[in-house]
C-alpha cells in the first residue's frame, strides 16, 4: 500500500489549481474551443499555459496532440522544461513545443516536394541572404550603384509577409532583384525565414490530405506572444486550427512592439474575427512590480485609443515612489546612474545584476558603458554578435552546408578558396557566369569537361581536388546518423583551418579567442552527433539555423544595459528609463510615421520591467554629432498619473538628506575601488 501511494505521489500532476489567483484557474479549466487571455506583464502568463497543458493531460487528452507554439528558442526550451516539472517526462516528451520556424520546418521537410522543392532544402540565415542579395545587385550595379542590400532584402521580406510583389511598388530595380532572388533561392533549392512561413501555410492551403494530417495531430493549440504574430502567422494558426477550434492564444496587446519587423496587433484586437465566440480571460493581477509602479504605467497606456481595456494591479506595497528626474546633460544623467548603482550595492547588498538601464537606441549605451568603466563596474549590453554570426564558425557552417546540399551556391563560394587553394577569382568568375548562362549550379559546373577545360592545369588540379574532397567527406556524412562531427574534425585539420586563422589574426589575443571558437564548435558537433538525434547533420543545420531568432542571452554578471525593444520579457529590481525626451521617445521617426502608441507602448513594456524601484529621466541638453543640441521633455511624461510619482532636478536630489549609515557604506566602497587602482 506503501509503495502504491508512493507510485501515485511520483506521477500525480505537480500542480494545484488552489495556488492560482481565479482568473488563472478560469483559462486552465477553459480546454475547449477558441480562447484569448489577455496576460498584462508579470501576471503569471508561463505558469498559467503551463498548467493548462498540465489540466489537458489530467482530463485525458492526449500529450502527442498538444501543440505549443512560441517565437524564440529561450522561450520554448523554458516552456518545455517547466512542462516537465510537472507532467510525466514521458508524457512532456510527446507535447510538441516549438517556435512558428521550427513547426515550419517540420511541415516542410514532409511535403514540400509537392511545391517542387527536394526535401534536403537549406535554410538561408540573413548573412546568407546578404550575400546573395549583394551578389545580384553587382550584377545590375550599372543601372544603380547606390541600391542598399538591407534595403531590398526589406522589402522582399515585406513583400512576402504582406503578399504584395516588390513590383508593385513602382521601383523596377528592387523587382528584378526580387525575382532574380526567389529564382535563385529556387535553384539552390534554399529557402529564407519568410519562405518557411509562406510555403509552410501554401502546403497546408493546397493539400488537404496534409492539412487533414497536421490537424488530427495537434488538436490543440497554444500560442504564446500572440500580439507578436504576423500575417502569414495568423494564417498559419488558420490552416492548423481544426473545425473544433480549440485554439487558445495568450498575449498582451499593450506590449505589441514590433510592428516594425511586420507584428499586426488587429491579430489580437481582431481575435473573433478569425474565430468564432472566443472566451476571453484577463489577468490582471501582478506578481512583479509594486502597486506606484503598475499605476503609473496604467496612467500612460490608457492614453492608447486601439487596446483590449485592462487594469494591472498588485498586492504589492509600495516602498517608493516612482521617480522623474530632470537632468542638466547626458553626462549628469550616467553620473547618477552610476553613483546610485554604488550606493545601493554599499548600502542594501544588491548585485549588479539587479540593475537595468533601459533606453530607446542602442547608441544611448556608450555614455553608461564608459561610465561604468571609469568606475570598474561590470556590465553586460544584451545583444551583441551571436556565436554563430562570427566570422570563423560562419566559414565553418559553409563547409557543412555545401557538405548536406551541393547546390548552395552561397556557401559554396564562400569557401572554394578559403583557406586559399589556388582556386582564383578569375577561376571563379568563369564558373559564377556558366552557372548563370546554364541555369545550374556552382557544383555542377565545376565538375563539368566543359568548365575544366577552360582552365590552366594548375586551377584546374585545385578545383579538383575540391571537389573530390567534398565528395569524400559526403558520403560517409550523410550516409549515417552519427559520426559526422569525428569526420568534419578531420576535414578541419586537412585544410589547415586553424592555422590559416592565425595567420589572418592581428593579435596573440585574437588568435587565441579564434581558436577557441572553432574548438568549441567543432565539440558542439561532436556533442551533437553523440546525443543521438535522429535527423543527423540535416538536423545539426537545422538547429543553428533555428538559433537565429532566439533572443541573445548573456547570463554573466553585472548591470544590464539594453534597449527597450530588447527588455520585452525581463525583470529588474531597479530599473533606470533614461531620455526620455520628445524625438527620442517617442522617437522621431514615430512622430512622423504616425506610430506614436507603439512607442508608448515600448514606454509601457519598460516601465513594467521593474519590480522594486523604477526611475525616469530627461536631459535638457544632449551632444548628437558634436554638436550640443537642447531637448524637450517626453509628453509622454505629462500623461503619468502624479498620485506616485516624484519629480526631482538632479541638483535637488543630491541636495537631499542621507543616512550616517548609508553615507559610511558608500564612502567606504569608494575607497575600495581607489584601493584597486
Amino acid at each position: 500500500m506503501g509503495r502504491f501511494s508512493e507510485a501515485v505521489l511520483k506521477y500525480s500532476p505537480k500542480f494545484d489549481l488552489a495556488d492560482l489567483n481565479s482568473s488563472q484557474r478560469d483559462a486552465v479549466r477553459q480546454i475547449y474551443g477558441p480562447v484569448l487571455i489577455l496576460a498584462g506583464a508579470g501576471t503569471g502568463k508561463t505558469r498559467t499555459v503551463i498548467s493548462r497543458v498540465a489540466h489537458m493531460i489530467d482530463t485525458g487528452i492526449l500529450p502527442s496532440h498538444i501543440l505549443a507554439v512560441t517565437f524564440t528558442n529561450k522561450a520554448a526550451n523554458e516552456m518545455r522544461e517547466r512542462i516537465s516539472s510537472i507532467v510525466k517526462k514521458d508524457q512532456a516528451k510527446e507535447i510538441t513545443v516549438c517556435t512558428f520556424h521550427s513547426l515550419c520546418v517540420r511541415i516542410l521537410r514532409q511535403g514540400i516536394d509537392r511545391i517542387g522543392y527536394k526535401k534536403n532544402f537549406t535554410i538561408y540565415t540573413g548573412s546568407d541572404q546578404v550575400g546573395l542579395v549583394r551578389k545580384l545587385i553587382a550584377r545590375k550595379s550599372a543601372k544603380d550603384e547606390s541600391l542598399d542590400h538591407n534595403l531590398a532584402l526589406s522589402l522582399i521580406g515585406r513583400s512576402k509577409n504582406k503578399g504584395v510583389a516588390v513590383s508593385e511598388m513602382n521601383d523596377s530595380l528592387i523587382s528584378e532583384i526580387e525575382k532574380a532572388y526567389n529564382a535563385e533561392l529556387k535553384i539552390l533549392n534554399a529557402l529564407d525565414f519568410d519562405d518557411l512561413l509562406l510555403f509552410a501555410v501554401k502546403l497546408l492551403n493546397d493539400h488537404e490530405d496534409l492539412r487533414s494530417v497536421w490537424r488530427d495531430k495537434f488538436q490543440f493549440i497554444t500560442v504564446d506572444e500572440f500580439q507578436d504574430t504576423n500575417g502569414q502567422q495568423m494564417k498559419l494558426i488558420q490552416s492548423l486550427v481544426g473545425k473544433d477550434q480549440n485554439i487558445c492564444v495568450v498575449g498582451d496587446d499593450d506590449q505589441s512592439i514590433y510592428g516594425w519587423r511586420g507584428a499586426e496587433i488587429t491579430n489580437i484586437l481582431d481575435f473573433e474575427r478569425f474565430f468564432n465566440e472566443p472566451k476571453i480571460i484577463k489577468l490582471e493581477q501582478n506578481y512583479r512590480s509594486t502597486q506606484a509602479i503598475l499605476h503609473t504605467a496604467n496612467s500612460v497606456i490608457c492614453h492608447n485609443s486601439g487596446r483590449r481595456e485592462k487594469k494591472l494591479w498588485s498586492e504589492n506595497v509600495a516602498n517608493e515612489n516612482v521617480r522623474i528626474i530632470a537632468m542638466a546633460d547626458e553626462d549628469a544623467e550616467s553620473q547618477l546612474v552610476v553613483d546610485e548603482i554604488l550606493e545601493m550595492t554599499a548600502t542594501e547588498k544588491r548585485k549588479y545584476e539587479d540593475f537595468a538601464v533601459l533606453f530607446r537606441t542602442n547608441s544611448q549605451s556608450r555614455l553608461f558603458e564608459t561610465k561604468l568603466r571609469e568606475y570598474k563596474i561590470p556590465y553586460r549590453v544584451i545583444g551583441g554578435q551571436s556565436f554563430f554570426d562570427r566570422r570563423e564558425i560562419k566559414d565553418l557552417i559553409a563547409y557543412l552546408t555545401i557538405i548536406k546540399n551541393p547546390d548552395d551556391d552561397i556557401n559554396l563560394l564562400r569557401v572554394i578558396n578559403n583557406p586559399p587553394r589556388g582556386i582564383g577569382a578569375a577561376s571563379i568568375e568563369i564558373a559564377t557566369e556558366q552557372s548563370r548562362d546554364l541555369g545550374v549550379s556552382l557544383s555542377e559546373v565545376l565538375q563539368s569537361e566543359e568548365y575544366q577545360k577552360k582552365l590552366p592545369q594548375r586551377s584546374r588540379s585545385s578545383v579538383k581536388k575540391f571537389i573530390d574532397m567534398l565528395e569524400d567527406y559526403r558520403s560517409p556524412m550523410m550516409a549515417s546518423r552519427s559520426g559526422f562531427g569525428s569526420l568534419f574534425s578531420q576535414l578541419v585539420d586537412e585544410i589547415d583551418f586553424v592555422d590559416y586563422l592565425g595567420r589572418t589574426c592581428k593579435t596573440d589575443t585574437e588568435r587565441e579567442q579564434r581558436k577557441l571558437n572553432v574548438a568549441d564548435f567543432l565539440t558542439s558537433l561532436r556533442d551533437y552527433d553523440s546525443s543521438g538525434r535522429k535527423n543527423g547533420l540535416q538536423g545539426f543545420l537545422d538547429d543553428i539555423a533555428l538559433q537565429q531568432d532566439r533572443e541573445d542571452d548573456d547570463d554573466g554578471p553585472g548591470v544590464n544595459l539594453i534597449t527597450l525593444h530588447a527588455a520585452k520579457g525581463l525583470e529588474f529590481p531597479v530599473v533606470y528609463l533614461v531620455g526620455l525626451e520628445e524625438g527620442v521617445l517617442p522617437h522621431k521617426r514615430s512622430l512622423e510615421e504616425g506610430t506614436k502608441e507603439e512607442e508608448r507602448r515600448l514606454l509601457y513594456v519598460g516601465m513594467t520591467r521593474a519590480m522594486a524601484r523604477l526611475t525616469m529621466s530627461f536631459c535638457s541638453i544632449r551632444v548628437r554629432y558634436g554638436e550640443e543640441v537642447y531637448c524637450e521633455r517626453s509628453s509622454f511624461l505629462d500623461e503619468m498619473d502624479p498620485q506616485y510619482v516624484d519629480v526631482f532636478s538632479n541638483d535637488e536630489l543630491s541636495s537631499g538628506p542621507v543616512e550616517e549609515n548609508d553615507a559610511m557604506a558608500y564612502f567606504a566602497r569608494m575607497k575600495e575601488m581607489l584601493e584597486e587602482d
